[in-house]
């Protein structure tokens, strides 16, 4: 889509003097009047980000702040945010059978062109599995954010296919399936193979000719994929598809190196492999089996009490299998 999705994310600090509460009520007014602002405050790490499309404007907000609520704040330099998602089918299975509780999923993540976002599907037979449950795990599937393995940034562009599941006339709970999709979506992604995907702005640079050369090299080491350059009113012009991350601090070294006679425009551009991705994995540190809030193990029950499977281990706990591919 057309619509501009902002691609940092930037950490806001502000004096501890401050009450946490004021800070994010600033954030929030600001957020309804702007929602691309996407506020996100993470209790655990006691940290606050705002989702923004470029420098300037952290400096525009910054200001506002100030001016508006009378809050000083400062934010860290921003951050990209990445995407995750699949190469290959890979199948994933939950188990959540605590006390008087029962559900297990198994699932199919398929991938899928870019912009897809994470849709649902079913090849479970009705006879299997009732309609009503397999429509809540669908449900399931669509409610929240899945992370990916590799940095637990958003999972995307993968289609969730049930496969098979079982539920408990008894025991079956509503928030039972949440939790074993939930679970077979993470067990899948610790066996699939998994991209990181960055996001990338459309450049379009006007120069005049004796440039092009500095421009071109530049592009170059930044991984961008350049269009050939063209020729118009005396200038060259090149369009080019630039990792987000590397442009961050580019504009205004163009400004001073083309003397402020150069042109440089910026449109949202796609989603493509990421250029430094274990660059990008060994600065996450992110350690999948450790977020325990999307954690990719079971929990299955025995002499009446629920115990935890690691993921690896718990394909061959399963109480029912997923139909042979033919």
């Amino acid at each position: 889509g057309c619509v501009l999705q902002p691609l940092l994310a930037a950490r806001v600090e502000w004096d501890p003097a401050v009450p946490l509460q004021a800070v994010l009520d600033a954030f929030r007014t600001l957020e309804e009047e702007d929602p691309a602002l996407a506020v996100r405050w993470d209790e655990g790490a006691r940290q606050l980000t705002v989702r923004i499309m470029g420098k300037v404007q952290l400096e525009v907000l910054q200001e506002t702040v100030c001016a508006r609520f009378g809050i000083a704040v400062t934010f860290r330099p921003p951050e990209v945010l990445y995407r995750e998602t699949v190469t290959a089918p890979a199948v994933g299975c939950g188990h959540f059978e605590p006390l008087r509780h029962y559900a297990e999923a198994w699932v199919r993540i398929d991938p899928m062109p870019r912009g897809s976002g994470v849709p649902f599907a079913s090849e479970c037979p009705l006879d299997d599995l009732p309609a009503n449950w397999q429509h809540l795990i669908g449900t399931h599937v669509l409610e929240r954010e899945h992370r990916g393995v590799l940095t637990g940034s958003p999972l995307a562009d993968v289609r969730i296919v049930l496969l098979c599941g079982r539920g408990h006339d008894k025991h079956t709970e509503g928030g039972d399936f949440r939790e074993a999709t939930y679970r077979a979506i993470r067990q899948g992604l610790m066996r699939a193979d998994s991209l990181l995907l960055e996001p990338r702005v459309l450049a379009t640079a006007a120069v005049e000719p004796q440039q092009a050369g500095r421009l071109l090299a530049d592009l170059q080491r930044m991984c961008a994929e350049v269009r050939p350059p063209e020729a118009h009113a005396g200038r060259s012009i090149v369009r080019a598809l630039v990792p987000a991350g590397e442009f961050l601090d580019y504009p205004a070294e163009f400004a001073a190196y083309t003397h402020g006679r150069g042109s440089l425009s910026v449109a949202p551009g796609d989603w493509a492999p990421c250029h430094n991705t274990d660059e990008v994995v060994a600065r996450y540190g992110y350690e999948p089996t450790r977020d325990l809030a999307h954690t990719p193990d079971s929990v299955f029950c025995s002499h009446g009490a629920g115990y935890p499977v690691k993921w690896d281990e718990a394909p061959a706990k399963m109480h029912c299998r997923p139909p042979k591919p033919t």
